[in-house]
């Protein structure tokens, strides 16, 4: 009788054991996405989330996007006490290995919680793009010999109102830390870039000129299209009838195409300077969705 006793208690303590190790194991929640509009960043660059809380941010997980924009996750499991104070999600662009525990500065999405449910935007991140608008023209002036016009301008492409110089044309937001415009003429050959640029209000040069001729362009972002042809390309190529884009481009870049948000796109004309193109708001190129917890 006294051994069934023992063996009574010993298994009343084991249980009860159990039940204050289940009681102190954390409780965890799932925060689930939906969100449309992503691409694959490559092998190098990861989406990460993150929720903020009292004011900080918290991770909650890294995904990747495959060629036909489905995420290889849409639920992370979240700490129940920690996704219960969040405040707002973020959603970032990371490298693949990543020794930084905090966001990169090349945040893309996001949005406030009210009540359950987050909707996110790139709005409050990269830009209002509600009014964006521009123009382009096009003309060599990097080919011009002594100023002397060539009769050559269907080969490049500026961004600005002609003039002497010429104006800025382009009605775009400043970007945040982590991102920077990009130009693109794109045709049956593909995307080939024009150069990046920080400031679409100031009258100043892209990053650079590598296809003009030898004279400096003007204060304002286009290209010339007449050496170092990149592979799969024929110089002097000619702008007419191509779209033409600009993008959003993450810094450090995830690849040498355009990238996914691509604010104003126009299609270039028959005529050269001092005719003008227009550019439009393009936005259905911006990711949209919403996160619930």
């Amino acid at each position: 009788m006294k051994k069934l006793l023992l063996l009574f208690m010993a298994t009343a303590l084991v249980v009860s054991c159990d039940k204050d190790d289940d009681t102190n194991e954390p409780q965890t929640k799932n925060l689930t996405m939906g969100i449309e509009g992503l691409e694959d960043l490559g092998a190098d660059y990861v989406y990460e989330g993150w929720i903020i809380v009292n004011g900080a941010p918290v991770s909650t997980g890294v995904f990747t996007v495959d060629g036909n924009g489905n995420p290889s996750k849409t639920s992370f499991s979240v700490d129940a006490e920690t996704l219960d104070q969040a405040t707002a999600y973020v959603l970032s662009i990371e490298p693949a290995v990543d020794n930084d525990p905090a966001p990169a500065t090349t945040k893309l999405l996001s949005g406030a919680f009210a009540a359950e449910t987050a909707t996110v935007s790139i709005t409050d991140l990269v830009g209002d793009f509600t009014g964006a608008s521009g123009e382009f023209f096009l003309r060599t002036p990097t080919d011009e010999d002594d100023g002397m016009n060539n009769g050559n301008d269907q080969y490049g492409i500026w961004f600005g109102i002609p003039g002497a110089p010429p104006a800025t044309g382009l009605e775009l937001p400043i970007l945040p830390d982590g991102w920077v415009y990009e130009g693109w003429v794109v045709g049956e050959d593909g995307p080939i870039t024009t150069g990046t640029f920080m400031d679409p209000t100031a009258q100043a040069e892209d990053s650079g000129n590598p296809f003009s001729g030898a004279n400096p362009g003007p204060p304002i972002p286009g290209e010339d299209f007449f050496n170092n042809a990149p592979t799969g390309f024929t110089f002097p190529l000619d702008v007419r009838g191509k779209t033409v884009v600009i993008s959003v481009e993450p810094s450090p870049d995830n690849s040498p195409a355009p990238f996914l948000l691509k604010p104003l796109v126009g299609t270039s004309g028959q005529e050269t300077a001092p005719t003008t193109h227009a550019l439009s708001l393009n936005s259905d190129s911006f990711p949209t969705g919403w996160v619930k917890r």
